[in-house]
């Protein structure tokens, strides 16, 4: 039973990380990027700062990084304690494939068993690999989550493509912030390669300001650039 119990966690723990990986992408992550965030996170190996932000500045990500990450932590537990259970000897003899004695001898029925159980994990991951069967099983599950609207539509600032450390951020100005009272021009920001794309003002929004629109405190900017260099630059915590 406990040999039976781990291959169907094995088994629900690819699907699970497909889920995640299938809502990542819905939240605006590119397919590779949120295949490998998924299984980060249900595995628990983590990943890089920079990726990192993409998850931690999305409130829809931040939610389904939790999911994987308890969810992971228990499959692991549970694989952990099954396999266990499952290389007792008593458990060989509640757990044997029918007629197998009438070929083999009982002291290698064991080993058999287990020899089956390690072919059952190859064929598994073998089937949960091929790029056919997990590209049709992957459209049914998105189609499925789509339906159901488990997630909202990704907005524009939610689709932040990050490379080389570049994206798109939605920042708050501080009152400490270097840019406060300062227009466009005079806020060098350009000279950090930072981009101010719209200015939200209360219930106004500026798209596209020119140079001299002067930057208050409160604003909300819609910048593109390194993420780092606009938390550095305009003291504002990324959203």
């Amino acid at each position: 039973m406990n040999l039976l119990l781990f291959l169907v966690v094995i088994i629900v723990s690819f699907i699970v990380v497909r889920i995640g990986a299938i809502a990542f992408e819905l939240t605006g992550l590119e397919w590779s990027l949120a295949k490998f965030q998924s299984l980060s996170c249900f595995t628990g190996t983590g990943f890089t700062t920079k990726e990192a932000e993409l998850i931690t500045g999305n409130p829809q990500r931040r939610r389904i990084a939790t999911v994987l990450i308890v969810l992971g932590h228990a499959g692991l537990v549970t694989l952990i304690a099954t396999f266990a259970n499952s290389l007792r000897p008593d458990s060989f003899s509640k757990f044997s494939i029918p007629f197998l004695h009438l070929v083999f001898p009982a002291h290698l029925l064991p080993w058999i068993n287990l020899l089956v159980i390690a072919l059952s994990i190859f064929i598994i991951f073998g089937i949960f690999t091929h790029s056919r069967f997990t590209r049709n099983f992957t459209n049914v599950l998105r189609s499925r989550i789509v339906k159901r609207e488990l997630f909202k539509p990704v907005t524009f600032e939610e689709l932040v493509v990050a490379t080389g450390g570049y994206g798109v951020s939605s920042v708050e100005v501080c009152k400490d912030s270097p840019v406060v009272d300062k227009t466009l021009l005079d806020s060098d920001l350009r000279t950090h390669d930072i981009t101010v794309l719209a200015i939200e003002r209360k219930h106004e929004i500026i798209p596209n300001p020119v140079a001299n629109t002067i930057i208050r405190l409160g604003d909300r900017l819609i910048c593109f650039g390194k993420l780092d260099k606009i938390r550095k630059e305009l003291c504002v915590v990324p959203q």
